[in-house]
């Protein structure tokens, strides 16, 4: 049986370049890549070995479930001065 399936994916720009992959349905996928793209295919590889293992190990793969997103803004207390 020949079947696909979409996750999300989210890319977080590194501290040092490139990009963070984290995919919420699947918390113990991370990786990363020197650009978006290669991101991209670290994160394919990654989710189809994710899969693999649950399969394997007799559990139901997850359902996509997209996140919500949102910004918050916070106010910094001022510096006391000591």
């Amino acid at each position: 049986m020949d079947a696909t399936r979409t996750y999300t994916v989210i890319l977080e720009p590194a501290e040092e370049g490139g990009f963070v992959v984290h995919v919420p349905a699947l918390p113990e996928v991370v990786t990363e890549g020197d650009t978006e793209a290669e991101a991209l295919a670290m994160a394919k590889e990654a989710i189809e070995l994710a899969l693999e293992e649950r399969l394997a190990e007799g559990e139901e793969l997850p359902t996509e479930r997209a996140p919500q997103m949102r910004q918050v803004t916070v106010r910094l207390a001022e510096p006391s001065t000591a």
